[in-house]
């Protein structure tokens, strides 16, 4: 009788679990060592580790693929007539499986790191740290939360995956996306604490790791946006952003890597804030493993959490031995990390970038209050509380505000000290562009305070990237001769940094005014469609046509088709329904969306689809700009990966770049 595929799991588990302890010792005697041959060792030993985990990952999904039953995780959370990709993406549907994937992913990342990283002195114990992260997540799956327990009587069939992780293919991106950020930032902590161990605090831990930071919060800002549109898509409701536990968790990595980001531009170029990226940078991890505790702890009620599990104390034990490690290994190297270069003057570059830092850490202070203050309040009294969208808006839009505006003058600004005349000259564009902007929300009826600010702010920002870009390529243009166009274009590609920035930038204000619209403006009702006769909504005439029901692979769809009318025409239509999955008696609503640069029209199934009735019940919002959220994220997505991209040869006069400094 041959090997079954749970007990082939288990031991690749164990065995990359064994290679990693291997990989900790072995790195951590050479780097002390300075011995060539045992850091070799570790180096290739990430790569073992890597196909060991792979092979875990196969075998995984080989059991997932040919229903094998008598592995437990396929039993508790697979079906036979799940379509394909339901049965692939089930593999991180649930907590073990979540960990299996983000434990795979890391090893990834430190097979990469081992590989391609030049021979530099914090290599061997960025590995050495990478890798004891390794041990932790191979830990829990090998012991603590093993995916492969072999059942002894194995199920027929099995309840399939939670309903809500079929309804939409996102769910085979969105997960995977934000593992890659959160595990994808483990590497600027991994150098950090090897500068720390080194007394290396300086510059090069920043420069070795600008890619994978930029690839690491690039792959977590489209990971939220992903996650964001299928709430919109799945949940019925018409929203992607709810304030949830589970989405603040996630949030607050996200700000406080946003904030290093750009304060790590002010240590490259000022020798300032070592202190401060260093901090950022263990808050930013640990925020990742304090989250991962809050959404597989049981400790938080969200859609997107996992419940309760055996692997909450163990998440919290790291996360005390992560912060409480690296804070230590902070305050024992505080001599070599203490700034020493002071601020020149308040309304400088510097200036505009640290207000931002402290921006962001208000904004993540806020979120982690928020969130764990029911927690709090519940484990004194046993009451429970909770604190809702209302709270973190009240909170939050004040600091937004200010973020887009220094997000506007801040580039704008030079290092150490600003000219007076050049600011005024810019802050008047800039404010005529805020005016203009604004005058034109007050001629569509725009009369709220944040809208209008939102709307100005983005007219403010647009005209400071045009500056930015003009100031880099007209001088550029006059002493090579070239026109305009062709300029631009070859200063694009040999400054990918700076123009990536830029296309970063104005994504950032296209997702606002998405979001400005999509939440201050959309009209939500409940109608009741009678068949056959048309009924107004704003601009257009519903008709619910006649009820239907489908049977596709593992799914049952009841819904409605909606003939929909604009100016007496049929522009549409529309068949919101509601998915019914194996033998769960968990029903989804999917909505069904007739996407517009206006607005979307986005119709779900507020009531049960009687074939008998004479009409059914629709919830029916009209949500103004919200496809320009998910446009903005492309365009975000498409200005990270051109920064991530190395530039050209600069093939520019020198002048030109000496006189581009105050504005690089």
């Amino acid at each position: 009788m041959g090997l079954s595929l749970g007990t082939v799991g288990s031991a690749a588990t164990a065995i990359a679990l064994g290679l990693a302890v291997y990989a900790v010792v072995v790195g951590a005697l050479g780097a002390v060592r300075r011995d060539a041959r045992l850091q070799t060792s570790a180096r290739f030993t990430a790569l073992a580790v890597f196909l060991a985990a792979t092979t875990a990952i196969v075998v995984m999904q080989a059991a997932l693929l040919t229903d094998d039953f008598s592995v437990k995780y396929v039993a508790e959370h697979s079906r036979i007539d799940s379509p394909t990709w339901v049965k692939v993406v089930t593999m991180w549907a649930a907590l073990e499986g979540s960990v299996l994937l983000w434990a795979w992913l890391l090893t990834g990342y430190t097979a990469v790191l081992a590989l391609t990283t030049a021979n530099h002195a914090l290599r061997p114990w960025a590995l050495v740290v990478m890798q004891v992260v390794q041990v932790f997540f191979l830990g829990v799956v090998a012991i603590v939360a093993n995916p492969f327990i072999v059942l002894a009587n194995p199920p027929l069939d099995g309840p399939g995956a939670n309903p809500l992780l079929q309804n939409h293919w996102m769910m085979a991106v969105h997960p995977v996306l934000m593992y890659l950020g959160f595990v994808g930032l483990t590497v600027p902590f991994a150098f950090a604490m090897a500068a720390l161990i080194t007394r290396r605090p300086g510059t090069e831990w920043m420069q070795l790791t600008r890619r994978w930071t930029l690839a690491g919060w690039g792959f977590l800002t489209i990971g939220k946006i992903a996650g964001g549109w299928w709430s919109y898509e799945v949940l019925g409701w018409g929203g992607y952003w709810a304030w949830d536990p589970v989405e603040n968790v996630s949030l607050m990595p996200w700000l406080t890597a946003t904030a290093f980001i750009h304060s790590v531009q002010v240590q490259e170029r000022r020798r300032m804030l070592k202190s401060w990226n260093l901090l950022l940078i263990v808050l930013t991890f640990s925020l990742t493993i304090l989250g991962t505790f809050l959404t597989r702890s049981g400790v938080v009620s969200s859609v997107h959490a996992f419940g309760d599990g055996p692997v909450g104390p163990v998440f919290l034990g790291f996360f005390v031995f992560v912060a409480l490690g690296s804070l230590g290994l902070v305050a024992w190297r505080w001599d070599q990390v203490r700034d020493r270069a002071e601020l020149d003057a308040a309304v400088s570059r510097e200036g505009a970038f640290l207000l931002v830092n402290v921006l962001f850490l208000a904004l993540t202070f806020m979120v982690l209050i928020g969130t764990l203050f029911p927690l709090v309040v519940e484990a004194v009294n046993g009451a429970r509380v909770t604190v809702g969208a209302p709270f973190f808006d009240v909170v939050s839009l004040p600091m937004w505000m200010l973020v887009l505006f220094l997000m506007g003058i801040g580039p704008l600004l030079p290092w150490r000290r600003a000219d007076h005349q050049t600011l005024a000259r810019n802050l008047t564009w800039m404010t005529g562009g805020a005016a203009l902007a604004a005058a034109t929300g007050l001629a569509f009826g725009l009369r709220e305070v944040y809208p209008l600010l939102t709307i100005g702010l983005a007219g403010w920002n647009l005209v400071s990237i045009g500056l930015l870009l003009a100031g880099a390529v007209v001088p550029r243009a006059r002493l090579t001769g070239r026109g305009l166009g062709a300029t631009t274009w070859r200063y694009a590609f040999e400054q990918r940094r700076k123009v990536g920035s830029m296309i970063v930038h104005f994504g950032v204000v296209v997702i606002a005014l998405g979001i400005t619209g999509s939440s201050g403006y959309r009209t939500d009702v409940q109608l009741r469609l009678p068949y056959g006769e048309r009924v107004a909504f704003a601009e257009y005439e519903l008709q619910a046509v006649a009820p239907f029901s489908e049977r596709g692979p593992g799914r049952l769809s009841v819904g409605v088709e909606v003939a929909v009318f604009e100016g007496g025409r049929q522009v549409d239509v529309l068949r919101p329904h509601i998915n019914a999955f194996g033998t769960s008696s968990m029903t989804v609503p999917t909505a069904a969306v007739r996407y517009r640069p206006g607005h979307d029209l986005y119709l779900s199934v507020a009531g049960a689809v009687d074939p008998s009735a004479d009409g059914v019940i629709i919830r029916v919002i009209r949500s103004p700009l919200v496809t320009w959220i998910w446009i903005g994220a492309v365009i975000l997505a498409f200005g990270t990966v051109w920064t991530l991209v190395p530039a050209r040869a600069r093939s520019v006069p020198a002048i030109v770049d000496a006189g581009q400094r105050a504005n690089a």
